[in-house]
């Protein structure tokens, strides 16, 4: 991926905690909507305490910006129950209330100048910045 000419945006898809288990980049002038299924494919098996490993969660929330009928089916379809803000019917309030990776990912100097050129550099350090998040807050 090339960052082009409008520079490029991090999705995440954070666990319950506001902890990030997908991570990905794309160029700014992409709707955030097609960055949804990738980002729950790349969802790593999460071991649980019983039974066998989890291979997708089992909630989705989204807020308005994923509101298409395609962006519906495809979790309902896994089996995956999700909870999408509909335009001009809800708010997309609730949803954000304790979303905070993003504002602590924009606390790392280099992720918020935009100092790597190549978009697998930006990558990496946003995947460093997140494993810090991780470890900071699991050590508490």
């Amino acid at each position: 991926m090339d960052r082009g000419k409008y520079g490029s945006k991090v999705h995440l898809i954070t666990d319950r905690n506001d902890l990030p288990l997908s991570i990905g980049i794309s160029g700014a002038n992409v709707h955030d909507s097609q960055a949804l299924i990738p980002l729950v494919k790349g969802i790593p098996p999460i071991r649980s305490r019983r039974g066998p490993r989890r291979r997708r969660p089992a909630k989705l929330h989204a807020d308005k910006g994923y509101d298409y009928a395609h962006l519906r089916r495809w979790p309902a379809g896994r089996g995956i129950r999700h909870r999408i803000a509909r335009k001009g019917v809800e708010t997309s309030q609730r949803l954000g209330r304790h979303r905070w990776t993003i504002a602590w990912l924009t606390g790392c100097r280099r992720l918020h100048r935009r100092y790597e050129r190549t978009a697998d550099h930006f990558l990496a350090f946003t995947s460093i910045a997140c494993t810090l998040i991780c470890y900071r807050r699991l050590t508490k």
